[in-house]
């Protein structure tokens, strides 16, 4: 039996080591999120207002189009961190910036191909802590249309800067209104989709939301190694959930807006100090004694330190929650177009959750059980490494 433990310790061990090499300071990866608005102002015409990462419009064009003098251009306002400059550097050369988009997204009807062309000027705006290009299409249509096709295939390139792109689009067409979610895998959709592909599409970009976002996943590892006994993990996880889907809701009605430039720091720091709880709880119970004869308690009610971290809990699941609305590009108040697919995300990212906690908690509980020497190591490990990266992590995102 003390071989298995061993072995369940290693396990452990060995996952967090793995997690905290492949983690880099931008815990969600090179990866870029495009946001699509949909409408039609007249018959025949569908309105198109699309927000890009500037710095990732200015590369793809200038590579697209063997453009240097736009790179040159681009990239020197980029720098500058100018929005005017951005702008201007866009404007010198629209007609390449709007062939590469229009080359990459596509609307279409019946098979026919929509016809777009460039309305007014490029719009730079802050969003998730970068420049963001906001440009406005008109796409000529046949009149006669029960639905429309979109497709998008905006990002990654040959630059390879990106690993992957989600292209969150909304849309008021055809009598419908709705949203949807395209990446590399799911490049397409009608606007007569049905209500069961919006649900998965969306409940699919929560669960890859919080297994490609380590820091969430380390927020709730933190959680699990911090939690004794199974209630206090069910309560600390139920917490947390409350607390985003609060925060989410908030978003959607336009009541919170909070800067990514505040929220990234603060989730990274919340990652440290939920996990340097779990260390400071140890080393105030000396050799554990406490920790050890309490571990087999089955009563429900929580001491004045359990408490206060359920509040700490909440307090950081309110910030995370405002992480998870930037990610859908809940930016205007009530979006209600959006408040389906946000909740729908919301289910996929706590059945990931929830599933981590069912694969994990058990076996630090067995562990807790046969080896209780040997669970406290494997916690403080566990702590002191995700704790680390968590201010690694916040100082880089400062």
């Amino acid at each position: 039996m003390l071989a298995f433990t061993r072995r369940c310790a290693s396990v452990l061990a060995a996952a967090l080591v793995l997690l905290l090499s492949a983690v880099p300071a931008q815990a969600h990866g090179f990866s870029s999120t495009v946001y699509v608005d949909l409408t039609a102002p007249a018959k025949g015409h569908v309105r198109a207002e699309l927000g890009l990462e500037y710095d990732l419009l200015v590369v793809s064009t200038a590579d697209y189009q063997k453009n240097d003098a736009l790179f040159k251009l681009g990239t020197a306002a980029f720098d500058a961190g100018d929005s005017v400059k951005q702008a201007a550097a866009l404007t010198t050369d629209a007609s390449s910036v709007t062939k590469y988009v229009t080359d990459r997204f596509a609307i279409a009807v019946d098979g026919h191909a929509c016809t777009a062309t460039q309305q007014g000027d490029f719009r730079i705006e802050q969003r998730e802590g970068v420049p963001y290009a906001f440009m406005d299409l008109d796409y000529s249509c046949p009149e006669k249309a029960d639905a429309h096709e979109v497709r998008s295939g905006l990002f990654p390139d040959s630059e390879g800067y990106v690993k992957g792109t989600k292209t969150i689009v909304t849309y008021d067409l055809d009598l419908q209104k709705g949203s949807s979610a395209l990446d590399s895998e799911h490049p397409s959709f009608s606007t007569h989709q049905s209500w069961t592909e919006r649900f998965w599409e969306f409940f699919r970009l929560g669960a890859e939301h919080l297994l490609t976002g380590l820091d969430h996943i380390l927020f709730l590892l933190a959680l699990i190694a911090g939690s004794r006994r199974l209630r206090e993990i069910v309560l600390a996880a139920t917490t947390f959930t409350l607390a985003h889907s609060v925060t989410f809701i908030l978003a959607a009605l336009g009541v919170v807006h909070v800067s990514p430039s505040f929220i990234e720091p603060v989730i990274a720091l919340s990652i440290a100090i939920v996990a340097f709880w779990h260390l400071w709880r140890l080393w105030r119970r000396g050799r554990l004694a406490t920790d050890l004869e309490t571990s087999g308690r089955s009563h429900v009610s929580l001491d004045r330190a359990g408490w206060t971290r359920l509040g700490v809990v909440f307090c950081f699941g309110l910030v995370h929650g405002v992480g998870f609305a930037g990610a859908l590009g809940i930016q205007q108040a009530w979006s209600w177009t959006l408040l389906w697919s946000l909740l729908v995300f919301n289910v996929g990212i706590e059945t990931v959750q929830l599933t981590l906690i069912a694969l994990t908690f058990p076996l630090l509980a067995l562990l807790r059980r046969k080896a209780p020497t040997v669970a406290l190591w494997t916690t403080g490990f566990i702590a002191a490494g995700v704790s680390v990266a968590g201010l690694v992590w916040f100082v880089q995102r400062l």
